[in-house]
């Protein structure tokens, strides 16, 4: 880690949400975590071991906070350019980064996550990755369905998953 994690929560329409952050060497900030829930310790306990601090001391405002309140009104990309930093083995860490390009308001299913990640037989790895994503929101695990168009799961609730889905739908500039 580059340095103290920080935290602060904001109220948003699905519930609370908290976003765990530390500085990156030019002093801006990484999103370590995030998600809905007011208590910080369920994000910390989310987290790669060689990136989970100690302690998190509260901020009264983050800058990542900033992209949330532009998503929840509306400009569904503004998580986009948020900088994550997570840590795992090779398929979850370009998994993540490939989930980055799932668009708002054109979710994937499973099995076209698994192939746009270059592996379509890993259906479960690929189910894996929106698993173990601590970065809720900023990876936005949320975008992958069930091959039936369910929602499958979602760590923090299929309700706040369906609101999300809805949302983008909603505010999403989609080709036609």
């Amino acid at each position: 880690m580059t340095g103290p994690a920080r935290h602060a929560t904001l109220a948003t329409p699905p519930g609370p949400f908290t976003v765990v952050v530390t500085a990156d060497d030019d002093g801006g900030e990484l999103v370590l975590a995030g998600g809905w829930t007011a208590d910080v310790a369920e994000l910390l306990a989310v987290m790669h071991p060689a990136l989970r601090p100690v302690t998190s001391e509260p901020a009264g405002r983050l800058p990542a906070l900033d992209a949330v309140d532009a998503y929840v009104a509306g400009e569904v990309t503004a998580i986009d350019d948020v900088a994550v930093l997570q840590r795992s083995g090779p398929f979850l860490q370009e998994a993540w980064e490939v989930l980055r390009t799932v668009p708002a308001g054109r979710p994937d299913s499973y099995a076209a996550f698994a192939a746009r990640c270059g592996r379509p037989a890993a259906v479960r790895a690929a189910a894996n990755a929106c698993a173990r994503n601590a970065a809720a929101l900023f990876v936005p695990c949320h975008r992958v369905l069930g091959s039936d168009g369910g929602l499958g799961g979602f760590r923090w609730g299929t309700p706040v998953k369906r609101w999300l889905l809805d949302h983008e739908a909603a505010h999403a500039t989609v080709p036609a």
